[in-house]
């Protein structure tokens, strides 16, 4: 996305836990730059910090060091904690855990009433967003009686009413099974261009990373590689050093390779290596 104004922006951001007067570093002088409008992916295995990152774009965590500006509020004043919050939404691992009424429309409205926004706006904007990630219909319904990755789609909805210019997913497909997971990936995708929203994607599946504008990746706390998809997920050496397994058909490719046979390009989906693999003479 060339030329696109950048709506996060940190240096040098470090951030230690403290258990019980141990410390133990999360974040060690990381910097990082996200664009207006991009669906950006963090990737990185467990313990790499992405999560803590996530965490400090709206000041669920503080600013212990460095500066990080978030649609252009500074993230470390104090005073702007709520207005960051309604600037950039976090969707959660477990949905369970952000329901806070038993039925559907009255959940998504919660935040809403919340935030003091304006009555007679609540039901248009609350079907609004219902709509978007295909849930309409099931406002009566009670979140209990939804799918995994319908009650995704819910905690999405509760989170695009708001109308917040960022949306942060937390791996949010780790404890569904592979038909929600693709169900929420679908959902996320669509989001930058229906919306117009920044849409970063916290994640440990390479494959979920495949879909993103830009890829960067995590280890130790800091960004080891930041760039697009085929640059990042086709450099083997670069993934093992951050204890990911590049994608099935980048590993696919390098079988073949290794056996003699060629193909013209790296393939980063199984479509794309049904596609290389059909070129073959």
């Amino acid at each position: 996305m060339p030329g696109a104004a950048l709506v996060i922006k940190g240096v040098d951001i470090s951030f230690s836990y403290d258990f019980d007067g141990r410390l133990s570093l999360a974040l060690d002088g990381l910097g990082i730059e996200v664009k207006k409008g991009e669906l950006l992916a963090m990737l990185g295995a467990n313990g790499s910090g992405k999560s803590t990152l996530a965490r400090h774009f709206n000041a669920l965590l503080p600013l212990q060091k460095g500066t990080l500006t978030v649609a252009g509020v500074e993230a470390g004043d104090e005073s702007e904690i709520w207005r960051l919050r309604r600037l950039c939404g976090l969707v959660f691992q477990n949905p369970d855990n952000q329901f806070v009424s038993s039925v559907v429309e009255e959940d998504v409205a919660f935040g809403l009433e919340n935030y003091e926004v304006e009555r007679a706006a609540i039901p248009g904007r609350v079907a609004s967003a219902l709509k978007l990630v295909g849930l309409k219909g099931y406002e009566k319904r009670s979140p209990q009686t939804l799918s995994g990755g319908q009650k995704q789609r819910l905690a999405l909805a509760g989170v695009l009413a708001l109308e917040p210019d960022i949306i942060v997913f937390d791996e949010v497909t780790a404890m569904l099974d592979p038909e929600s997971r693709l169900e929420i990936i679908q959902a996320i995708k669509r989001l930058p261009g229906e919306t117009g929203k920044t849409v970063i994607m916290i994640t440990h599946f390479v494959e979920e990373a495949v879909s993103a504008d830009r890829v960067c990746l995590m280890r130790k706390g800091r960004i080891i590689g930041c760039g697009v998809p085929c640059e990042i997920l086709t450099d083997i050496e670069l993934l093992k050093s951050a204890g990911l397994l590049p994608p099935v058909p980048v590993r696919l490719y390098h079988d073949l390779k290794a056996a003699g046979v060629h193909l013209e390009s790296c393939p980063l989906t199984n479509e794309e290596l049904v596609e290389e693999i059909c070129r073959l003479p």
